[in-house]
């Protein structure tokens, strides 16, 4: 198991197939951005693929960003392929991205998860993280 930080240097079609496939089975009707959009020089995005024998079996993103309150990460799109589940790739993408936030002394990191994916609330309680009382709102565009 091997994590990397993709980039537009290792950004393959076949990785690019790799990571769409398993965004797939986190929001299958999601229409997803391309990855050349989004690994560009001024969108602050870092994303993580988890490597078994050359194949992405797990991804994570944090994006990053200055406001008044601070420098800030935001975790997006944890995926794990659901063949590979319980075999600790959730936790190394996580521990992965907070090592980077480390590195950019970020005052916070955020991450949004749905109520029913147990699994990943539970994981990210044993990596610090606490529910923030807020109340997130959004207008699809």
């Amino acid at each position: 198991m091997q994590i990397v930080v993709l980039n537009k240097a290792n950004l393959s079609a076949g990785v690019q197939d790799q990571v769409y496939e398993l965004f797939k089975q986190l929001s299958p009707n999601k229409k997803q951005l391309k990855l050349n959009e989004i690994l560009i020089e001024n969108n602050h995005v870092t994303l993580l693929g988890c490597l078994i024998e050359d194949k992405i079996v797990g991804i994570a993103s944090m994006a990053v960003y200055k406001v008044i309150s601070g420098s800030k990460g935001w975790i997006e799109d944890v995926i794990v392929d659901e063949n590979h589940r319980e075999l600790g790739i959730g936790k190394k993408l996580i521990e992965k991205l907070l090592s980077i936030s480390n590195d950019l002394q970020l005052s916070e990191v955020l991450l949004f998860t749905e109520e029913h994916r147990i699994s990943a609330i539970s994981l990210y309680k044993k990596l610090g993280f606490s529910k923030k009382k807020s109340n997130i709102y959004t207008l699809k565009k």
